[in-house]
């Protein structure tokens, strides 16, 4: 596992490489436009070469989230096609700084009756036509909070979503351990993760787990709140450790989404990102070795 922050690109999208160095990071996550408005910027010629020249040179790893405006589940249709366009272009762009993937939220179906069943369509019809003017960058689906009608709550509607797209080879799943938590599933507790990933690995494959969000959270386990917290002082806090040390998820890249000092991911925050990894690693180990004494 390496961990990675996302940072702000204020100067041009190659500064976010020149941050990630700065505190320490092995990976980056960038918005490459703003994450609250329609409009889009094409990032500089130049600033995309020296994006790719950098990371080349000092990262493991480079992702975009899309906006959260971003809605291709909606029935209406002109907010359903912006969402859409606006997905194919942070795509677009995502193909010219080489990154590995693209991370958005799946959007909401408003408290329909009909629920996910009633917009599956819609979704995949977007997903499609985003992953067919691309080539070589992953798009991820990322779980949610499971606040109102917001889809990718579990993995069934993960895997509901990944089936629709007949499996497309360049769809995965990004995993957040705040969203996660909030949803009801207590990634502090082994055994609760060993069953919540066994389950997304039958229904998805591990496969196609390309990404991790690791947050602390400051809502309860179950409460459907979405609020991050810095590393081990929310209410997930040293359990993290568990979720970071488990087998099945290294090698996976670990991105930092945490409010640091009110700025983003700071040094500090890796650090202890990088402690509770190396906790639950050999507390992983310890559980194996003990497996195999019996």
């Amino acid at each position: 596992m390496f961990f990675g922050a996302h940072l702000s690109t204020s100067g041009g999208i190659d500064t976010a490489v020149d941050r990630a160095v700065d505190i320490g990071a092995e990976g980056v996550q960038v918005f490459v436009s703003s994450p609250r408005m329609w409009r889009q910027v094409t990032p500089k010629p130049e600033n995309v070469e020296r994006f790719r020249e950098q990371r080349e040179l000092h990262l493991k790893g480079a992702v975009a989230h899309a906006s959260y405006l971003i809605n291709i589940a909606s029935p209406d249709d002109e907010l359903w096609e912006k969402s859409t366009s606006a997905l194919e272009q942070t795509m677009a762009v995502g193909e010219q700084l080489g990154l590995d993937a693209v991370i958005f939220h799946p959007g909401s179906h408003k408290g329909a009756e009909s629920g996910l069943g009633g917009c599956i369509d819609r979704l995949a019809r977007a997903i499609d036509r985003v992953l067919a003017k691309s080539e070589n960058t992953w798009l991820l689906l990322e779980n949610s909070a499971g606040q109102g009608g917001t889809i990718g709550r579990d993995t069934d509607e993960l895997f509901q979503l990944v089936e629709a797209c007949d499996r497309h080879p360049r769809l995965g799943v990004c995993l957040d351990t705040c969203h996660w938590f909030v949803s009801g599933i207590d990634v502090r507790d082994p055994a609760v993760l060993d069953r919540e990933l066994d389950e997304l690995d039958e229904a998805v494959g591990l496969d196609r787990l390309r990404a991790l969000h690791i947050n602390d959270s400051k809502a309860p386990l179950g409460s459907n709140r979405d609020r991050h917290d810095n590393i081990g002082v929310g209410l997930i806090g040293e359990g993290l450790a568990t979720f970071l040390g488990n087998p099945r998820l290294q090698g996976i890249g670990a991105y930092l989404e945490v409010p640091g000092e009110g700025k983003g991911p700071t040094r500090d925050e890796l650090e202890a990102a990088r402690r509770l990894h190396t906790v639950g690693v050999a507390a992983a180990a310890r559980v194996r070795a003990g497996r195999a004494r019996r």
